[in-house]
């Protein structure tokens, strides 16, 4: 076993990170240092814990085994923490949060400023990525979710249903031709998801229109909104992102209405953590009400 809870929480990091600088990075030390270190681990426990190559380093068996036992460490380390709290107080520390690009630019912002307002002593990440994240590998704290996991050791809540349209700007509808049906939308460019990069089967909007080609694409939510805003074409778009487009508007509005919902992912182990369940139900709370307001604005 590990000499202390700080060899532990360097070999952690560089298990997760998959190497020495995106493990640099979060622990804010140089790489070279934490290479010392974990050799020097790797000599005190006279194992090999990585194979090291230039993809990075990989667990070893010995590796992998640790790695259970520190994370098992982990978590007790932050029950202990965790306890020491008084419910009546602010939260503090950092906590990190994971969601889809969407979520991430157009509802976390101004959520997570409200919380951290109220907790000045508490440092909010947001990590927007147009992917799954892996709570088991610890890159969040907690994540944002269209879809709800099966797999895994895992608490899974809904937060809210969410509402899109099909959308396009004042501009382009303009100089365009009418669209009055679905079927009007084979003479206009579309804009949506690379197909190869969709993450997620409740992303895949377009199919269950009968949408082959999108000549216009990104794998961004964000990238694509603006893209409907700059006036290239015809989009599925959040309703709860049309107050931040002017000049974009709701069409086909009867005939395609999308419903999705927002799930809260969280490690099974966190729930006896009483600061990361008062950030969830926050969370969860302000989410609920600013999809809620923004769409009634949409």
């Amino acid at each position: 076993m590990a000499q202390n809870w700080d060899d532990l929480r360097l070999f952690l990091a560089v298990a997760r990170a998959q190497s020495l600088s995106g493990a640099g990075k979060a622990l804010r030390l140089d790489p070279a240092t934490l290479g010392r270190r974990v050799a020097r681990l790797e000599k005190t426990l006279e194992v090999v814990l990585f194979v090291k190559s230039p993809q990075g380093y990989t667990l070893t068996e010995a590796g992998a085994r640790l790695l259970e036992r520190a994370q098992v460490v982990e978590q007790a380390m932050r029950q202990a923490t965790a306890e020491g709290e008084d419910p009546s107080d602010q939260m503090r520390g950092q906590i990190r949060v994971g969601a889809p690009d969407g979520c991430a630019n157009f509802l976390l912002p101004q959520v997570c400023a409200r919380i951290a307002a109220d907790n000045p002593a508490l440092d909010i990440q947001i990590v927007a990525l147009p992917r799954v994240f892996n709570l088991s590998r610890r890159e969040a704290d907690m994540a944002i979710g269209v879809s709800a996991p099966t797999a895994g050791r895992l608490v899974v809540q809904k937060i809210t249903d969410y509402h899109l349209h099909l959308a396009a700007s004042e501009a382009y509808l303009a100089a365009h031709p009418v669209i009055a049906q679905i079927t009007d939308l084979t003479a206009h460019r579309i804009v949506g998801y690379i197909p190869d990069m969709i993450f997620d089967r409740e992303l895949d909007y377009l199919a269950d229109l009968g949408v082959g080609r999108v000549p216009m694409a990104s794998n961004s939510v964000s990238v694509q909104v603006q893209m409907v805003r700059q006036g290239a074409g015809v989009g599925v778009v959040h309703d709860f992102s049309l107050p931040f487009v002017p000049g974009v508007r709701r069409i086909l509005r009867e005939q395609v209405h999308l419903t999705r919902a927002f799930y809260l992912i969280r490690h099974a182990d966190d729930q006896r953590n009483p600061r990361l369940s008062r950030f969830a139900e926050s969370l969860s709370a302000r989410l609920r009400t600013e999809v809620a307001t923004l769409e009634a604005k949409a």
